[in-house]
């Protein structure tokens, strides 16, 4: 390889089982990741009933992960056999480029199911005004363009795409001490991660209390006003319901992706 002098395409000496285990879990991640979330756009396009706009978002996120499979478990899993990096350096840039741009696409887009639940719930009059099928795809493309902004910044200098870990996957340089890297990983963690997840946090913990008081309001009127409480009580619980889905997903996600954002911010602080 063109770099590999320069030691950016080493191989790591470990044993070849470790890199087998690698590759047959990401076979089954990405296998599941491209069955499910096709099952889900596939729903979506062929029942109309599902086109409601909260969904668009569900939708986004389906493709945004979809995409996230596509294009990052069969490169991994390649390279996985062959115990190190085969792509090239421009094949390194791509990879890592797709999994920065669909990664933080995929988290922003749980920040705006996250808000876009806040909103329907806690202020619902307001919700019913703002809630509109062009100002979803504006909400949408301001999603990508925000995360094509993170991604392409590696690309053009601060930063840069380089191999990581076992040598077998590229991300974002997070172990160089060089202060650009060390100022983009600071930067990514928090404005794609740390930010999101503390605004997510905020989202549901007033959901949850709004949903309470609610609740208690319909336990007391449910005596004089029993039919129109029994409609808003189910409307409630219906969105309460959907937000507890959302939530389940964020959950997963973050938890799935704080060791990593932890990692890297260890390593740029200087412990490699």
């Amino acid at each position: 390889m063109e770099l590999q002098r320069h030691g950016v395409f080493r191989k790591v000496e470990v044993q070849d089982h470790v890199h087998y285990t690698l590759a047959f879990i990401i076979l089954i991640v990405g296998t599941l990741g491209v069955a499910g979330n096709t099952l889900v756009i596939f729903a979506f396009c062929s029942n109309r009933k599902l086109r409601t706009l909260p969904n668009f978002f569900i939708i986004n996120l389906a493709v945004s992960d979809l995409l996230m499979a596509l294009t990052q478990s069969p490169v991994f899993f390649i390279n996985c056999l062959h115990t190190q990096w085969m792509m090239g350096e421009l094949g390194c840039e791509i990879y890592a480029f797709c999994g920065a741009l669909f990664g933080i696409s995929s988290m922003i887009t749980l920040l705006a199911i996250s808000v876009d639940r806040y909103l329907v719930i806690t202020r619902p009059l307001q919700a019913m005004q703002w809630n509109s099928k062009c100002r979803t795809f504006i909400i949408i493309t301001l999603v990508w363009i925000y995360s094509l902004a993170w991604s392409l910044a590696p690309l053009i200098g601060w930063s840069a795409y380089v191999p990581e870990g076992l040598m077998t996957s590229c991300t974002w340089d997070y172990a160089s001490p060089a202060a650009g890297n060390r100022s983009y990983t600071l930067s990514l963690c928090c404005c794609v991660f740390f930010i999101p997840l503390i605004i997510i946090l905020y989202c549901y913990t007033c959901m949850f209390l709004s949903v309470r008081r609610t609740s208690r309001y319909l336990m007391l009127g449910s005596q004089v006003r029993n039919g129109g409480v029994s409609r808003l009580q189910h409307s409630v619980r219906t969105e309460w319901k959907l937000a507890q889905i959302a939530g389940v997903v964020i959950s997963v996600y973050v938890l799935s992706w704080a060791p990593y954002a932890c990692v890297t911010l260890v390593a740029s602080a200087g412990y490699r």
